[in-house]
Parts: C-alpha cells; sequence; structure tokens
C-alpha cells in the first residue's frame, strides 16, 4: 500500500491496511504471532521538494539583522526618513491584491 501526499490533505495516522481491521478476533487461549509490517510510505517528488524546501526554510533568520542595525543607526541618528507616498502605495498594492 502507497500513500501519495497532496498539499494541505491531513494523512490519516493508521497506516495499516484494512485486511488487517475486518479480521475475525482471534481467541485469547491461542498463541499470538508477530505479524510482518507489510506498508510502506513512498513520498513523491513534489513531497521530497516540499519537505527539502521546510528544511531550508528552517535553517534562515527569521529576519535580516544587517538591516535591522542599518534601520537602528539611522533612527539613533536622526537620518531615517518615512515615505508616507510608499507606504501608502504599498497598502493600496496589498488591497489590490487581497481584492483579486
Amino acid at each position: 500500500m502507497s500513500n501519495k501526499i497532496d498539499g494541505g490533505l491531513p494523512v490519516s495516522p493508521l497506516l495499516r491496511s484494512t485486511a488487517a481491521a475486518t479480521r475475525s478476533p482471534v481467541s485469547s487461549s491461542a498463541p499470538t504471532e508477530s505479524v510482518p509490517a507489510m506498508d510502506s510510505l513512498r513520498l513523491t517528488g513534489e513531497a521530497t521538494s516540499l519537505l527539502t524546501l521546510q528544511r531550508e526554510i528552517a535553517s534562515t533568520p527569521a529576519f535580516d539583522e544587517a538591516k535591522v542595525a542599518a534601520v537602528r543607526r539611522a533612527l539613533e541618528d536622526g537620518s531615517y526618513r518615512i515615505d508616507a507616498g510608499a507606504i501608502a502605495s504599498a497598502m493600496l498594492d496589498f488591497d489590490r491584491q487581497l481584492l483579486g
């Protein structure tokens, strides 16, 4: 049995085949035997790529330390200038993206 992982769909925690679930109950007096695992999981190329991307993202810093330091220096020495037009333009662009 193999499972294809499609983006966003939850993967069932049960990986046993349905044949194992439909067997009749074994008497408690009978000795138990171990059943060899028959399940397997094969990742698609897309799933493997997503896993690689997830690992890369996890290893990158959450913010650019150099940029934060540059803004901090500009704020401290008073040279930081706020461009209200650029901020308004970016907000309008974002609004247009949300509306589609």
